[in-house]
This record gives structure tokens, C-alpha cells and sequence, in this order.
């Protein structure tokens, strides 16, 4: 396993990052309310003053940026994570960001009459829609809970497809777009549900809640954020307190647990010729890290 080089420093608890053809990355930082550009050499650059919470970002097929958005967190001196929500929180949202400008669009605030939490991250499919998780707001004493959701880019339509979820964090679909995988976050689990087409999955059996069946986890003090697909099929899922990337095979089993220089390794994409550079933000360090993987990951759809 090679080196982690770190590329760039200075985020407030960056997550989401995308690689964009001139190599750049763009990324997100949930506690600075922003996205940012980090060059090739390193620079860095305000790429979009979103407000609210930026989290899970990926590229749709209009080429445009689109960003799950948790609506705000409060901060506190000694903690590099939310703690609550913001003063001014009133809903998470989901929104379109500009390729060139950055220049933002709100597309969806609720579902069914029921306004959006705290959305993490999201996936696009083939057809052009994109799967996302809402987190769930955490609170002092009590938290939100959480969805899985399916909805079209041009802001006209949006269902959902399981509720509640404890803490749905990272999503990503298998190779072949047959199943789609989300990490809990709080069990330490990898969920995979049946995908039957664009926007449907697997009904749940008898009583229980959703069709997701835990395939992985691991145990102790571990939890769960984002994840990435790799070409294998594969699911690389970023691990926090241990400071690990955990990779499973679809079967659930542990092929390998890297290390990383931090406790709360959030989020993890691939790029380069060969798809073998593997992307992650570091985010009690609020750094951007860069290592190869020993497997390419999976390209997605419209990046």
C-alpha cells in the first residue's frame, strides 16, 4: 500500500470530494458552509458559497454539481464535528451548483409533505436520477430519523424509498447498478438493497422497515461515513475513531483495512488515468489526503 500524501490543508470538516477532468478536485466543507476547489498543485479556491451545511457532492448528467446539503451545524471550541444544529437551522435541501460559476439552484426541500433533515450523500444511476441518504439531525438528546431517497435532477420529482433508517450515511451502486449500498452510520453496517429499476428498490418483508440487509460491519468503537464502489465491486467505506478505509467484498467480508493519519476519515473517491488515486478527506484534520489503492475504483456515472 503506497504513502498517504497530504494535498492540501486548512478545510472545515471537508467531505464530499469530486475530481474534475483538469485533475482538480472539488470538495465540500460542512463547517465553513462552502465548497472549494483544490488544484493540481495544491491551491485552493472558493468554489461556491452554499451556506447551510455542504456535504455529499457528485456530478449529474448535465454535467452540473449537485449537493446534499444538511442545513447547518453548530460548532464548538474542542470539537472538529457538529454538535447540534445551527441557530439558524431550518431544513436540509438539496441543490444544483453551476459547473463554471458555482452559482447555486435549491431543488428540493421536502418530500411528501415532510421537510428534508439533514441529506448526506447521493448517487447517480444511468438513467440520469440519483439516489440520497438523509442523515437524520442529530440533537442533544434525541435525532431526526433518517431516509433513503430517489429524485431527478431538474427539481420535478422525489420519493421515498425507505424510512426510517437509523443514520443513513455514504450510498453507492454496485457495478451492474443491481444493488445499492449505505452505510450506517451509527451500527457500524453496510446495508445493500435490491435495485428493481431507476427509483425502485426491494419492498421490505413482514414488519421490518426497509429491505436493506446488513451485509458487513465491524465491531468496537467504530462508525461508519461515506464509501465508494470500486471496479471490482468492491465497497471501500471510510471508518471513523478507527482511522481506517475498510474495504468489503459484496459478500460482506473485510478484503482490508487501511490506516490513515486521522480519526475521522470521512469520505473517499478515485481518479486519475488508471483510476487507481484515491481521494480522501481527513476531516478532524481538515486536510485532503491522496494514496494509490491497490485496486482501480469504480467510474461514475457522468463524472
Amino acid at each position: 500500500m503506497s504513502e498517504v500524501r497530504i494535498l492540501a490543508t486548512g478545510f472545515g470538516f471537508p467531505e464530499g470530494p469530486v475530481v474534475m477532468p483538469d485533475g482538480s478536485v472539488i470538495l465540500t466543507e460542512i463547517r465553513n458552509n462552502r465548497c472549494s476547489r483544490v488544484a493540481p498543485d495544491g491551491k485552493v479556491s472558493l468554489f461556491s458559497a452554499t451556506g447551510g451545511g455542504p456535504n455529499g457532492l457528485a456530478v449529474g448528467p448535465d454535467g452540473a454539481l449537485y449537493l446534499c446539503n444538511n442545513g447547518g451545524s453548530r460548532y464548538v471550541e474542542g470539537h472538529s464535528m457538529g454538535v447540534a444544529p445551527h441557530p439558524d437551522y431550518k431544513h436540509g435541501f438539496v441543490q444544483r451548483l453551476d459547473r463554471t460559476t458555482g452559482a447555486l439552484t435549491t431543488l428540493y426541500i421536502e418530500c411528501d409533505g415532510h421537510k428534508l433533515s439533514a441529506p448526506n450523500d447521493l448517487v447517480f444511476d444511468k438513467a440520469g436520477g440519483f439516489y440520497f441518504t438523509d442523515l437524520g439531525k442529530r440533537y442533544a438528546r434525541h435525532r431526526d430519523h433518517g431516509g433513503l431517497y430517489y429524485a431527478l435532477p431538474d427539481g420535478s420529482k422525489i420519493v421515498c424509498l425507505a424510512y426510517p433508517i437509523l443514520s443513513p450515511n455514504g450510498c453507492g451502486l454496485s457495478p451492474d447498478g443491481k444493488t445499492l449500498y449505505v452505510a450506517d452510520t451509527e451500527g457500524s453496517r453496510l446495508l445493500a438493497f435490491e435495485v428493481e429499476g431507476p427509483g425502485v428498490i426491494a419492498k421490505p418483508n413482514g414488519h421490518a422497515p426497509h429491505s436493506g440487509r446488513v451485509i458487513g460491519g465491524v465491531p468496537g468503537p467504530a462508525r461508519f461515513d461515506s464509501l465508494a464502489v470500486l471496479a471490482n465491486g468492491n465497497i471501500a467505506v471510510a471508518t471513523l475513531t478507527t482511522g481506517m478505509i475498510t474495504e468489503f467484498a459484496p459478500s460482506g467480508k473485510i478484503v482490508r483495512e487501511v490506516k490513515v493519519p486521522d480519526i475521522y476519515p470521512t469520505n473517499i473517491c478515485f481518479g486519475g488515468p488508471d483510476m487507481r488515486t484515491t481521494y480522501i478527506t481527513l476531516s478532524d484534520k481538515g486536510q485532503l489526503a491522496a494514496m494509490t489503492w491497490p485496486e482501480p475504483g469504480l467510474k461514475l456515472n457522468f463524472n
